[in-house]
């Protein structure tokens, strides 16, 4: 399957400079409560030993379906939620668990683009009145520059007749720009963005992403949650596909197609349906669905959970969890082409569940 390289040129990467985001191993299981006082407490692991780096200047999608983890991902990168273990380093500095107090002065630097543009609106403000209080609260302008300053966002993301228009007044696609004006008014250096485009038709989605992505500073790093693989193909310069809280491939678009079914499904979704049934419990949460453990590799795909692992003479530029196409210890098809990993030993799943924070 020849899914096509994308025609857009991507932004510079500056490989070689500290990451502006650095994860490991991120756990988040939630507590849920059962219907009754005596009811045992229920453990939802929502996410599950996810390793992430955003370097300067990248842009980084992270696909999957509903409930497999990115929402919750995203948002403990951010700090609006606590990871049960791992760490979050934000340009070098450990950002899990930092008092708020800390954190507040530096959150100017790491915004956030909410999926609901018209909730993260003030009703009773207009377009340009919400970029000059970003900049005079966050900011720390002076109102006279907040306004100038203002002006000149709006202008840059097509909103220069559009200025004085309550929420109410604009369009779906004007009500993003506005929350994107807030947030590059800042000059962030990182910006994760929950399914910015959600509900929009597709010229609007692209004038949506080349607001964002074509006005991000030069050395600002981007975490793109989304379901369209068209967004994440155009876009960006790496792919996380994540199920059951776990990545299950990390591609560099611009060098290699994804080759995990479950990815290869959800960038081509006419070669095959989209699971819809239950995941396993144990061993590769895929197994039901996948083609490629049949046979002897069944019980080898029941029995562990497969690791991240460099696809072929790939290295760290594909990295696959598949017991078939990227095995650890050398068993399966594909072995002989297949470069070992330093992945710790396998263990056996545990349930996955959507998680309370992630967006439907």
């Amino acid at each position: 399957m020849n899914l096509g390289p994308s025609k857009r040129q991507l932004r510079p990467v500056k490989v070689n400079e500290s990451p502006v985001v650095e994860v490991r191993g991120l756990v988040k299981t939630f507590r849920r409560n059962g219907r009754w006082p005596w009811s045992p407490v229920r453990q939802i692991p929502a996410v599950q030993g996810v390793d992430l780096t955003v370097a300067p200047g990248e842009v980084v999608a992270l696909v999957g379906q509903s409930g497999s983890g990115k929402t919750t991902v995203s948002r403990i990168v951010l700090g609006l939620d606590e990871p049960t273990v791992g760490e979050v380093f934000l340009e070098g500095l450990r950002w899990d668990g930092l008092p708020e107090s800390v954190r507040r002065p530096l959150r100017v630097n790491y915004q956030y683009v909410p999926q609901d543009a018209m909730g993260a609106l003030d009703p009773q403000q207009t377009a340009l009145e919400h970029v000059e209080e970003t900049l005079t609260v966050l900011g720390g302008m002076s109102r006279a520059d907040a306004h100038q300053a203002g002006q000149d966002m709006l202008r840059r993301l097509g909103l220069g007749a559009r200025m004085h228009a309550l929420p109410r007044e604009m369009s779906g696609g004007e009500q993003r720009r506005v929350t994107l004006a807030r947030v590059l008014a800042l000059d962030p250096r990182l910006v994760v963005a929950d399914e910015p485009t959600s509900g929009l038709d597709l010229d609007r989605r692209e004038s949506v992403l080349e607001a964002l992505i074509g006005n991000l500073p030069p050395d600002a790093g981007c975490i793109l949650v989304t379901h369209d693989m068209t967004e994440a193909r155009g876009w960006c310069h790496r792919v996380l596909a994540m199920l059951a809280g776990r990545v299950i491939e990390e591609v560099d678009l611009t060098v290699a197609e994804p080759a995990h079914p479950y990815a290869r499904i959800l960038f081509d979704p006419w070669s095959a349906p989209v699971p819809r049934g239950p995941l396993a419990t144990t061993g590769c949460p895929f197994r039901p669905d996948c083609p490629l453990a049949s046979g002897d590799m069944q019980a080898v795909c029941a029995a562990t959970v497969p690791q991240l692992s460099p696809l072929g003479d790939a290295q760290d530029r594909h990295r696959v969890a598949c017991h078939v196409l990227a095995p650890v210890d050398g068993a399966g098809p594909a072995a002989s082409n297949t470069k070992s990993s330093d992945s710790p030993p396998t263990e056996t799943n545990a349930p996955a569940a959507s998680s309370p924070a992630e967006n439907p």
